[in-house]
């Protein structure tokens, strides 16, 4: 039994040196070991390959495409746009909103994928508010890892205590036993990172080549002001016309670029067609190019009425109606032709609504511009016309704005995936179905809805975590069986001694945390869970309040930058250094041990009834 134990721990040792070093990937050390185990003779091949059976896997996979419905739907970003709306320039209310946002999205998807989500959003904030990305990077992150403290859904640590406590015979925890806790832990950590984000990166890191923002092309092209957003009354002689007998382009000087339409799904942006009439309600957004057109003059005799507008040239709308310059290449149809003999919005369903020449912008486009070699167009229409244009033989797509990447892929379906989550939350706080058939009952209405669709869904799931926890599962096995978890449970004892089962938490609490700073927060969960469950035992108390603090050690990653991908993902756009998260993190970790050693056994009495 000795030399299988020194077998497992030699084998156990190598993976955390591995994980430490990250060479090679952690799922690829998962793996090792997974092959390694059997071959010893320790476990059998079954037990080896038992964690692909195990419900809270599929369970975590499910969570994944949940959270990528949420991503698609444009759920996440409209939170992120909430966040400016009501933080203004403020940079204090900008964190606190942004660490409540984090967290409560968090709760009910993978902190990673929140991540990754807002990166790009509190890059645009910092942009906007005039701030450096490396004041609110790391109160992301934080967030992020807070939010695993909230529901037992909000990361894989604790659903691997929760099947660890159902495998030993206990209830396992619910849905909302995390949320006592985690709360807390959050208001704690939004005071606490509000005064340590002075100590943070007060600059950028150095800009790199970015592309373009609508914004920079609105301005270099000068559009700003062309921008109107007119409603067509029932009593508007523009009802029932064609837009080709209108020729708004060649009379007025005007440009329509989409048609806000009502339809039985709610309003939606209709693509201008030569053929298409013109009904009552429309709203038209119009790029007026004309220097002598009088809008307000027209919208009389044409029965209009103008509407605000709360973006720059419809930015607003970028969702809908997208921009790209595109270079008309020598030896194209469209040399010496005009803009109308050209037929560039009939062909392309694009307006051309600026142009550059030689590298410097010309005014005065309008339909009758001639082209030549060489011109580059700024073109306004749908995304889905632009992507076409990488089709067309007679133009070059030159560049596209960075808005092209925040693009939604199912922008009408918000409503029906947040009501789908709801109910998945629903059924799991009731405990009408086990976690994971709400949770695939959630992903197949998902789908049903054009939320997801199977690509994207496949896409969605991170497989390295789930081989991560899979392969890590035999070490669990391994070391019962060897003896090696009632050793660890036993030394834990000895350390501890006469002390209270409070002092015992805060060892056990402390232990997590040290482990946690070589290797996944997962794979500490794995590996800590048996020996907290085994001290327990040993101690005479419930289980409960130890499988809980491993737990919240688990999800206090806040050390280093390889403790969780969540910190990993924040390094880049944040500017930071290895120490940063540790100068910053440890108070973080001191916030989450007292109120996991003061609270816990409150919420988890140590001895029941």
């Amino acid at each position: 039994m000795a030399t299988e134990l020194l077998v497992v721990l030699t084998l156990l040792a190598a993976a955390i040196a591995m994980f430490a070093l990250n060479r090679p990937r952690m799922d690829v050390v998962a793996i090792l070991a997974l092959v390694a185990l059997p071959l010893t003779g320790i476990i059998t091949l079954d037990e080896a390959l038992a964690g692909f059976s195990d419900p809270n896997i599929i369970l975590i996979a499910a969570l994944f495409v949940l959270g990528e419905a949420l991503v698609r739907t444009g759920v996440a970003q409209r939170t992120g746009d909430l966040l400016v709306r009501h933080a203004g320039a403020s940079e204090v209310r900008l964190i606190v909103l942004l660490m409540v946002a984090v967290a409560g999205i968090g709760a009910f998807m993978s902190s990673t994928g929140v991540v990754a989500i807002f990166i790009p959003i509190v890059l645009r904030i910092a942009t906007t508010i005039g701030a450096a990305p490396g004041r609110l990077m790391m109160p992301l992150s934080a967030a992020a890892l807070i939010s695993g403290m909230m529901t037992l859904v909000a990361t894989a640590p604790n659903l691997v205590l929760d099947s660890l406590l159902r495998r030993e015979g206990y209830q396992g925890f619910g849905f909302f036993d995390f949320t006592p806790f985690g709360l807390p832990v959050l208001l704690l950590g939004i005071g606490y990172m509000l005064v340590a984000r002075r100590w943070l990166a007060a600059e950028s890191p150095a800009a790199d080549n970015r592309r373009p923002r609508l914004a920079d092309w609105i301005a270099s092209y000068g559009l700003a002001g062309r921008e109107f957003r007119l409603h067509l009354s029932a009593r508007s002689v523009l009802v029932g016309k064609r837009l080709d007998q209108l020729d708004l382009r060649g009379t007025a000087g005007i440009n329509i670029l989409g048609i806000e339409r009502s339809t039985p799904y709610g309003r939606r942006l209709v693509q201008p067609h030569a053929d298409t009439v013109l009904q009552a309600e429309d709203v038209l957004f119009l790029d007026v190019f004309g220097d002598r057109t009088d809008i307000e003059a027209f919208c009389q005799s044409h029965g209009l009425h103008r509407l605000p507008i709360s973006g720059h040239y419809f930015t607003d709308q970028a969702q809908e109606i997208g921009m790209a310059e595109l270079i008309v290449p020598p030896g194209s149809p469209l040399v010496g032709r005009s803009i109308a003999q050209s037929r560039f919005r009939s062909v392309h369903g694009l307006a051309v609504v600026g142009l550059r020449r030689d590298n410097q912008p010309v005014g005065g486009v309008d339909a009758q511009t001639v082209l030549r070699g060489g011109d580059v167009l700024l073109s306004v229409g749908p995304w889905s016309r632009i992507r076409q244009v990488h089709q067309a033989r007679d133009l070059v797509v030159l560049a596209l704005p960075g808005e092209v990447d925040e693009l939604l892929e199912a922008p009408f379906r918000a409503v029906p995936a947040v009501a789908i989550l709801a109910l998945v939350v629903a059924m799991m706080i009731s405990g009408l179905v086990p976690n994971v058939l709400a949770a695939l009952i959630g992903c197949l209405l998902m789908g049903l809805f054009g939320c997801v669709d199977m690509a994207s869904a496949y896409r969605s799931i991170h497989w390295q975590s789930l081989v991560l926890i899979v392969g890590m599962l035999p070490f669990s096995l391994a070391l019962q069986k060897t003896g090696g978890v009632e050793l660890a449970a036993e030394t834990l004892r000895t350390l501890v001694g006469d002390a209270t089962p409070r002092a015992a938490l805060a060892v056990i609490f402390v232990t997590t945390a040290v482990l946690g700073l070589f290797i996944s927060n997962t794979a500490t969960a794995v590996l800590m869970g048996p020996i907290a469950l085994a001290l327990a035992s040993d101690l005479g108390v419930s289980p409960y309040p130890f499988a809980m603090t491993v737990a919240l050690a688990a999800s206090a990653a806040f050390l280093t930058p390889v403790s969780s991908p969540v910190n990993t993902l924040v390094v880049g756009p944040g500017g930071y250094r290895f120490w940063d998260f540790t100068r910053i993190g440890l108070p973080l970790v001191a916030i989450v041990l007292i109120v996991a050693v003061g609270l816990v056994p409150v919420i988890f009495p140590f001895h029941s009834g």
